[in-house]
């Protein structure tokens, strides 16, 4: 079975070309699947819609969520329609297992006096408030993600066009830059970065203070502090700002569309979920106008 996975996330990463982190999300869970069929003496060829059922019922009283148990299921129906494509299996028993249902969470939002606040927080006097307010600036004004943040370079900033290429792999989109992101981004582009960086190859957009890539986790630490300097109780993550700035357009006129396309979702129903936020009053004033409602 060993052999089977190496070569299924070998798969994933020269054929389909995951990114790092979903390609960590699958080992993680096919190789929790495989502790499982060891566990049990299960031959993994030749396993039965019985089994998985078994599995995911040990996850549920394990106390996993229901999104854990559905994203586990995913990657071994993945798992088993390789082990068919290459012959190492006649059958899937997956195939007749529906994926538990996920409760919709509703995400947390600010308002928009709270992302003022948390955006005031950083001070333009040394060259980590430089950054740190460019940083904060350009997540909510982009709305993309922490990890398409820190994988930005330079050179996908075009001023000219005010605008940002943010490129995911196979996919790529351009999303426009506000004046006050526009204005952050060009005082630490110009006054901070240069100092911050030691090595001028490096082309990363934002950097720590060593001048190396700013990581995942530094940009948590960062939106943390200034959430706690800003005394806002609700728990900020550079999501919960994402989550904002779809929010936020959506109140002010824009099309759920519109934001799809700047979000990067690739099915609109991923993006639905900020309509429930939509300003009551567009309601009352539909209700109020048209002749049938």
């Amino acid at each position: 079975m060993d052999k089977q996975i190496k070569l299924f996330l070998e798969f994933l990463q020269n054929d389909k070309k995951l990114s790092d982190n979903t390609l960590q999300s699958y080992r993680r869970d096919i190789m929790q699947f495989r502790d499982y069929v060891m566990k049990n003496n299960i031959n993994f060829a030749k396993a039965k819609e019985e089994d998985i059922k078994n599995y995911l019922k040990e996850l549920q009283e394990e106390g996993k969520k229901t999104s854990t148990a559905s994203r586990s299921l995913a990657s071994i129906r993945s798992f088993y329609q390789f082990l068919l494509r290459t012959k190492k299996a006649k059958n899937d028993p997956t195939v007749s297992i529906q994926s538990p249902k996920i409760e919709k969470r509703v995400p947390c939002v600010l308002t928009s006096d709270e992302v003022e606040l948390l955006l005031d927080q950083p001070k333009d006097v040394d060259l980590k408030g430089t950054r740190d307010k460019a940083m904060l600036e350009f997540a909510y004004a982009t709305g993309m993600k922490v990890t398409e943040i820190i994988d930005l370079n330079i050179d996908d900033i075009n001023f000219n066009e005010d605008t940002v290429t943010c490129s995911n792999g196979k996919k790529s989109r351009t999303i426009p830059l506000g004046a006050l992101a526009e204005k952050a981004l060009k005082e630490y582009i110009d006054k901070a970065r240069p100092i911050l960086i030691k090595d001028e190859s490096n082309k990363a957009l934002f950097v720590n203070v060593n001048g190396s890539r700013l990581t995942r986790q530094g940009f948590w630490k960062i939106v943390k502090y200034y959430k706690e300097q800003a005394h806002i109780e609700k728990d900020i993550t550079p999501h919960v700002l994402r989550h904002s700035f779809a929010t936020h357009l959506l109140q002010n006129g824009a099309d759920l569309k519109s934001i799809q396309a700047m979000l990067g979702h690739s099915d609109i129903s991923s993006t639905q979920v900020y309509a429930q936020f939509q300003d009551p009053g567009i309601k009352d004033i539909y209700k109020n106008a048209h002749p049938r409602a």
